[in-house]
């Protein structure tokens, strides 16, 4: 084969791509961008092409690519002990499992530890179904819980479900999505009413007696959808009333995220009966934990579960790194300060841009819905498509979502600064600016 039509590195990758892997593993773009490496904020391709990173492997690498202290504490462990499963006790496991403790809202204090935040998803329902006696579980619409049967059945979106619900004990109640209120109200004079459904909810749709209603705490794969502040307060008292336990699914908006706290429940001033996490824990390694109470966790026993690759040396020296890195670098007020001025600049597109229906987050977590008519709210699901495609040209690497596919979001690492956030934005209004 000739040199001037030789295949590039990255056409091969996604020839591979499409020849070995499962056509359900979806990519982004009209043409698959292969990354090559990355650092800080930023990631590049085979052809040394730099982008700035605006959605951090779906929020998960909170304190940069390959940031030097997670790197070099995953290369000495790496020399030391890769491996032994949880049969025996290692120091980063249990130093891990101190500072999840030490962080979690409340008396969390014993953790069980799994490779995925679907995982952690499973443990916290079972744990809620053995400590209660109870079966039925309460989920949200446009939820997203991952990808096992239970985890599906749990999720509120059919693209992500494959299948009808395999857990018959599972409902979901109304979304607290006050853009598109399933009730046609308009907050706050709805007076919450997604929350107070929840009473409706299980008087007629259960047995009265529930085991538990889990809920992320901003919707992320819904479209980062932030539920009204009085929201949990409300709906987790009526949970309860029923015998239920309240999992706060923190598995995208854990860690800072949010900003000024661990997790997104702080701001709801509710204590989680259990809570559950992966993603930003290790910066990207391959971990997920369920954190409960003492007694909840003692309801386990005398059963007996095991995760082999859960809380593996590798995976817990880097989540001990990069929350070491968010304690020093201050990473949970520049999540605050950071994201104010993103939703800020984001507001002002939202000004100049009528296809922007609405913009909602929270810290470092922020999202653009798109639409083709304001009055109607008509989701614009070919503008988002659109849009990651102008903006990658201009060298920026944003996410999509919600239910329609119309929402762009929005979640660079936690140590993004003020300067790149607005290369960014001119990125955005250059993209927008072009499809007028």
């Amino acid at each position: 084969m000739s040199e001037s039509i030789e295949k590039s590195q990255a056409e091969r990758i996604n020839e591979k791509h499409k020849r070995h892997i499962f056509d359900a593993v979806f990519n982004y773009y009209e043409t698959p961008l292969p990354l090559q490496r990355g650092r800080g904020v930023h990631l590049y391709d085979f052809d040394g092409r730099e982008y700035l990173d605006f959605f951090a492997g779906i929020v998960t690498v909170n304190v940069g690519h390959c940031h030097p202290k997670v790197t070099a504490a995953i290369q000495e462990q790496a020399a030391t002990l890769t491996h032994v499963s949880t049969l025996y006790p290692t120091a980063p496991i249990v130093e891990l499992a101190e500072k999840l403790a030490e962080i979690t809202p409340g008396d969390l204090n014993q953790t069980f530890f799994t490779t995925s935040g679907t995982e952690a998803n499973e443990t916290a329902i079972l744990l809620a179904q053995l400590a209660t006696g109870a079966q039925t579980i309460v989920a949200l619409r446009h939820g997203y819980s991952g990808r096992s049967a239970v985890a599906r059945s749990l999720s509120g979106q059919a693209p992500w479900k494959m299948q009808p619900n395999q857990i018959a004990s599972i409902v979901h109640a109304p979304a607290p999505y006050c853009y598109r209120c399933p009730f046609k109200l308009t907050y706050p004079e709805c007076g919450i009413a997604c929350a107070e459904d929840l009473e409706e909810l299980i008087v007629t749709s259960t047995p009265g007696v529930i085991a538990g209603f889990l809920a992320e705490t901003i919707l992320g794969a819904g479209g980062f959808i932030v539920p009204p502040p009085e929201y949990f307060p409300i709906a987790v008292d009526i949970i309860r009333r029923h015998g239920g336990l309240f999992i706060a699914d923190e598995v995208q908006t854990g860690f800072g995220r949010t900003g000024g706290v661990w997790f997104g429940i702080e701001h709801s001033g509710v204590e989680p009966d259990i809570i559950t996490m992966a993603k930003g824990i290790g910066n990207g390694a391959p971990l997920g934990a369920t954190v409960t109470r003492d007694e909840l966790a003692d309801e386990f026993g005398p059963g007996l579960s095991i995760s082999t690759f859960g809380g593996n040396p590798l995976s817990s020296a880097a989540a001990i790194a990069s929350i070491s890195v968010i304690e020093e670098e201050g990473l949970l007020e520049n999540a605050t300060q950071a994201g104010a001025h993103l939703r800020q600049r984001l507001e002002e597109m939202k000004e100049r841009f009528e296809v922007i229906g609405d913009v909602r987050g929270m810290g470092l977590m922020q999202a653009i819905e798109l639409v083709k008519d304001r009055d109607t709210k008509e989701p614009a699901p070919d503008v988002a498509l659109q849009m990651m495609e102008e903006t990658k040209a201009r060298g920026l690497l944003v996410g999509k979502g919600g239910l329609y596919g119309n929402v762009i979001r929005i979640g660079p690492p936690l140590n993004i600064t003020t300067d790149q956030i607005d290369t960014g934005i001119e990125a955005l209004v250059a993209s927008f600016a072009a499809l007028e």
